[in-house]
């Protein structure tokens, strides 16, 4: 089932991120580009920068990266017109697009072929965790990490399809349960920190490329359906010409060149986990808003806090925003 209010970041988080919020709203000639938190800000500098210097060399717009501790951050700073282009999750694209006048129009391709990614449940290697059922004996014994509040893989897919689905609150089930970015989560892990956590398959591949070590003591028990890979979403009011130079650059980079310029290109968004870059619209969220929809309608279902009349009223508006992006979704052109 659906909702359209989407998973809303609280008062307290978005205070954090405008505190957060430092960069000043970008010159007419100046881009500034937001990277969400799913690492360190050191490891996502020096993996994007040099993707942001070819796109300030080939679109002869200043580029500025933009960072936040978190995904509000990068949501908030759009909205407040501090950040004009974002990567983004599907989680997080929904809350630029509702809440900070966003649009999608471009999508990651995995750098392997794959349609998407995966959300994984990770323990430490020589756990005796093996399985979901094994998480899910909610005996309070297990230390949990789980993934920023606005991220699809480290916080929606496995509250849809883990603990919505069979009706339990991560907070009864576990010992303790922590908020981190991907990265932190896996090394929790494999530093034994705490016993399960969050993560994804892309995240997963950088750390087996960057520290084999690590990715050594980690054991995967669990995946999820497949994710849309991610968006790369603008503010619907920057100003056209400007959007124009960063389209052209998003879809021909990678592909336009002499075959040096291109081998370059392609090593560079490898060094992301990607290919190049498709179009995109913000059709693409449609089975998010589907997925956050349905977990709503399953956190009703299960609140004991209100009353059948209540119950019934909030379920008819869920059906009927569920029904609403059912529609927009069937009356897309099919291949």
């Amino acid at each position: 089932m659906r909702l359209k209010n989407l998973a809303a970041t609280s008062v307290a988080a978005m205070m954090l991120a405008g505190a957060l919020v430092t960069t000043a709203p970008a010159a007419a000639d100046e881009i500034n580009f937001g990277i969400i938190s799913t690492e360190s800000t050191q490891n996502l500098r020096e993996q994007w920068e040099p993707f942001l210097a070819a796109m300030e060399e080939q679109t002869g717009h200043k580029v500025n990266p933009f960072f936040a501790s978190d995904y509000a951050g990068v949501i908030e700073g759009m909205r407040f017109k501090k950040v004009d282009v974002a990567w983004y999750g599907n989680k997080s694209a929904m809350e630029a697009i509702d809440r900070a006048d966003g649009e999608i129009f471009a999508q990651t391709v995995d750098v392997t072929g794959n349609p998407g990614y995966w959300s994984l449940l990770l323990v430490p290697a020589d756990s005796p965790i093996d399985s979901l059922d094994d998480v899910l004996a909610c005996n309070k014994s297990l230390d949990f990490g789980i993934g920023d509040p606005n991220s699809t893989s480290g916080f929606l897919v496995p509250t849809t399809f883990i603990f919505a689905a069979n009706g339990i609150n991560p907070k009864d089930c576990f010992k303790t349960v922590r908020s981190a970015n991907h990265e932190t989560n896996a090394m929790a892990v494999a530093n034994k920190q705490v016993d399960v956590a969050t993560n994804n398959t892309e995240n997963m591949a950088k750390i087996k490329e960057n520290n084999p070590e690590a990715y050594a003591k980690i054991k995967e028990i669990w995946r999820s359906p497949l994710i849309p890979s991610d968006p790369i979403v603008w503010r619907k009011d920057l100003d056209a010409e400007l959007k124009a130079d960063i389209y052209h650059f998003i879809m021909t980079y990678g592909r336009n060149g002499s075959p040096e310029e291109i081998a370059e290109a392609r090593k560079i968004l490898a060094a992301l986990q990607w290919a190049p870059f498709v179009p995109s619209s913000n059709a693409q969220l449609y089975p998010i808003r589907q997925m956050e929809l349905n977990k709503e309608m399953m956190k009703v279902e299960a609140d004991e806090r209100l009353s059948a009349e209540e119950k019934k009223q909030r379920m008819t508006e869920i059906e009927a925003d569920l029904a609403a992006v059912e529609q927009q979704e069937a009356a897309l052109p099919r291949k």
